[in-house]
């Protein structure tokens, strides 16, 4: 059986999020959506997946190879534009002789998730954030190796470190190889992905923190979205990009911040801290 996924290409309501990988490639809860979709189809029984991508595919080829861990034979082609459903059935099921999954379910544009099609995900940053939010308790799936639920809706991954003078608020989710350090708080409503940092001090909540994202201390996060140094309101559908990376950043930060007779002390512990955070991760990796 045979299914045809069409990446979704420019959203201006969310256009920040499509900053540093294709929105096919944003992570939500620790997958990005082409893998939501891939463990979907896989599920159905289809056997043979075509990807149309006309936004970097080479990045969507790269998150998921060739599918043989879904069991998939999976492959990526450039497209010159977003194609619609009706567009890629006409141009690709007309001469194929391959079995088909059944309508609706044979070509599909990932505009949703697989278990939440009542739910837009690239509408609005606040659509994006209630599809996060509404996926959270859904999540905690058997292939979800090491995630533990540590409390009634605090989800914890594999790998994670939260110092236990931390506090969490329920409902939230920490991503794999996160690290959270004491005095931080996070939730309600809160979503670490993968490899995120919080340090000491610091309050997340009604927020999501993107991947490798480093939250320094005492910074205050609510209703919004930190990728990188990227700072995202999905209330008010506001965006900006914080020039101080002892606030946020991404983990690697690309600037190194100069030395001043008149930097405090909570400027620098942050830095130390992205320093401790490396330390962890290579640890981890070797």
């Amino acid at each position: 059986m045979k299914a045809l996924l069409i990446c979704p290409n420019e959203r201006a309501g969310v256009a920040a999020l499509a900053e540093c990988v294709p929105l096919a490639n944003v992570s939500i809860l620790g997958k990005t959506l082409v893998e939501y979709w891939l463990e979907h189809l896989a599920c159905l029984g289809a056997q043979e997946v075509l990807i149309l991508a006309a936004d970097r595919p080479d990045q969507v080829f790269a998150g998921i190879g060739d599918g043989a861990r879904w069991g998939l034979r999976v492959i990526v082609k450039s497209d010159k534009r977003e194609r619609t459903p009706e567009e890629a059935r006409a141009r690709h099921q007309t001469t194929d002789k391959t079995p088909w999954l059944p309508a609706s379910n044979d070509v599909i544009l990932m505009d949703y998730l697989p278990s939440l099609p009542q739910l837009p995900l690239f509408t609005s940053y606040a659509d994006w954030f209630a599809a996060a939010q509404t996926l959270m308790p859904l999540a905690l799936t058997p292939d979800r190796l090491g995630v533990r639920e540590l409390k009634p809706g605090e989800w914890v991954g594999l790998n994670a470190h939260v110092s236990a003078g931390a506090k969490l608020i329920a409902p939230c989710w920490i991503g794999e190889r996160a690290w959270i350090e004491a005095g931080a708080t996070i939730g309600p409503n809160a979503v670490l992905e993968r490899e995120v940092f919080i340090a000491h001090g610091a309050e997340v909540s009604h927020s999501v923190i993107g991947p490798e994202t480093l939250v320094g201390q005492f910074t205050e996060i609510r209703n919004s979205i930190a990728w990188g140094s990227t700072l995202i309101n999905w209330q008010r559908d506001s965006c900006l990009k914080v020039p101080d990376s002892f606030l946020l950043c991404s983990r690697e930060p690309k600037r190194t911040l100069p030395v001043s007779a008149n930097r405090t002390a909570p400027v620098h512990a942050p830095l130390s801290a992205t320093v401790r955070f490396r330390q962890y991760v290579t640890q981890l990796l070797t």
